[in-house]
């Protein structure tokens, strides 16, 4: 007989080993019936990844190694026991816009909906898709009318649009605004009575669960940040509120996600290093957010759990990998354009911190962002074509990353060193009370290294005057502000410690 050959798993089977871990360690079967595997019959242990979150399960006393079934008097401030995973497929590769109109044939569609922008209408990728449905006889129509950072009243008419076209099936070809408002029109055009506010996140809107299935939409990202094609996400601007907000849930999620890097080649280094900071910001953030486990109110009905579930054990495979990417590959993608490797390493990069903070969440700079480009004061971000002042998502997202992961640092030390090493920072002798400092510096040498990236809200046009408003426009972000670490639950002591991290993101 021949020597063993041990076979290396790679990423991807990892991941789904983990997931099986995950079913392993916590059958679905009741406890009652005969089951040697049952944690109730096997020592207690946390050396593992899933036992770490499952700790946080158990109940004090003598059965702390067993999940604790009975029901607190307050069913709001149960907390959650078990956390699902949920993204589009993905294809992945150079030149697979020009399998769209096969997909779309496949899909058995006859009336298609193609929505982008002005700008990406006159690009190359726009030209594939073109080609590809009139090769595949699909019929189909343009609405080139998104608004970059889209507006509740862009997003109104291109519903409108939708309605008046009656699509069976979608394909946003564009970045994540285009990406957001294909996912919107979506929604309201299978949901044509529905009222605009229904499915917004609370407290701004009611944030009513979707429950019905949409009709297919694909999604071929041009650039390499939002990480769109993957989640159940669609952001805008709600103008009479002068903030953020969206509407978050699986099943607005694309059905397929077409990321080739050949499309991402016309972006401006402006453009390819504000998507990359959402990236950036995407990775800390669902890395560092607070564990499933600890997440409260455990949903009445599979049917309400959140998108944003906080950190698990699979986001963590995909939020760190995507970090570490971002952090090798960013300056690189800005400098040099014709850098192929680069760009594909990027969009991969957006794709992966996609699937983490789809299923795990942002926090903290997602939250302060909103109100940031919501109350812009009149700054213009270089190489965007737009009439009008705007603060790029990224932008406002990193401008506030030293003074969070600042803040968040003492939450959990251990993740904040992990996302420093990242950076490549020798955090061998770090004390852990300093790893939120230090996480701080490394993030402000990257922003600074990158360049053209404003140090501070100072940069943007905010003073302390601003302060008060930014802090009003944070405290709706609910959604995003339950995973934050270390955020008091109090009002009052919530809004003094917002103050003070914008008071700290004045400059780096």
């Amino acid at each position: 007989m021949g020597a063993a050959i041990r076979a290396v798993p790679n990423r991807a089977a990892r991941a789904v080993n983990l997931l099986r871990t995950v079913q392993f360690s916590h059958p679905p079967s009741c406890p009652c019936h005969s089951n040697p595997s049952h944690h109730h019959h096997q020592p207690a242990s946390s050396a593992s990844t899933v036992a770490r979150f499952a700790d946080r399960l158990a109940r004090p006393g003598p059965s702390r190694g067993s999940r604790g079934y009975a029901t607190p008097r307050d069913p709001s401030q149960q907390k959650e026991y078990a956390f699902e995973m949920a993204a589009s497929s993905i294809r992945f590769g150079l030149g697979v816009t020009r399998e769209v109109g096969m997909d779309l044939q496949n899909l058995g569609a006859k009336r298609v909906c193609v929505v982008t922008d002005a700008t990406v209408d006159r690009l190359e990728a726009m030209r594939q898709v073109r080609e590809a449905l009139d090769a595949e006889g699909v019929e189909y129509r343009v609405f080139k009318g998104v608004q970059i950072e889209p507006k509740d009243y862009s997003i109104k008419e291109a519903i409108a649009w939708s309605k008046a076209y009656a699509p069976d099936a979608f394909l946003a070809v564009g970045g994540g605004s285009v990406i957001d408002t294909a996912k919107l029109m979506n929604l309201y055009t299978c949901y044509p009575s529905a009222s605009f506010l229904d499915f917004v996140n609370a407290p701004l809107g009611k944030g009513l669960p979707i429950t019905r299935k949409l009709h297919p939409l694909l999604a071929v990202p041009t650039t390499a940040g939002t990480g769109s094609e993957t989640t159940g996400t669609a952001i805008f601007d709600l103008t009479t509120h002068h903030a953020k907000t969206g509407v978050a849930h699986r099943n607005l999620k694309p059905t397929l996600g077409l990321c080739d890097p050949l499309n991402t080649r016309t972006m401006p280094a402006p453009v390819r290093a504000s998507s990359g900071l959402d990236v950036l910001c995407h990775a800390l953030e669902s890395w560092t957010a607070i564990p499933y486990t600890e997440r409260v109110p455990r949903p009445a009905n599979p049917v309400l759990r959140p998108a944003y579930q906080g950190a698990n054990p699979i986001s963590d495979v995909f939020s760190l990998s995507a970090l570490r990417q971002t952090v090798r590959y960013l300056p690189r993608s800005v400098r040099n354009p014709e850098d192929l490797e680069a760009q594909s390493e990027m969009l991969l990069a957006a794709t992966l911190a996609g699937v983490g903070f789809g299923n795990a969440g942002v926090h903290l700079c997602h939250g302060m962002s909103y109100p940031i480009s919501g109350q812009n004061p009149g700054y213009r971000h270089a190489g965007y074509e737009v009439d009008a002042p705007i603060i790029p998502h990224g932008v406002s997202v990193a401008v506030s990353a030293p003074a969070v992961f600042r803040f968040t640092g003492p939450s959990n030390p251990e993740r904040h060193l992990a996302a420093a090493e990242a950076f490549g920072v020798d955090v061998s002798n770090v004390k852990r009370e300093s790893a939120g400092e230090v996480l701080a510096e490394a993030l402000t040498r990257f922003l600074a290294d990158l360049g053209d990236q404003p140090a501070g809200l100072k940069a943007l046009g905010f003073g302390r005057e601003h302060i008060e408003a930014l802090v009003e426009g944070t405290i709706p972000q609910a959604r995003v502000l339950m995973l934050a670490p270390g955020l008091a639950k109090e009002l009052e002591q919530e809004r003094d410690q917002l103050r003070r991290l914008f008071e700290d993101a004045l400059e780096h």
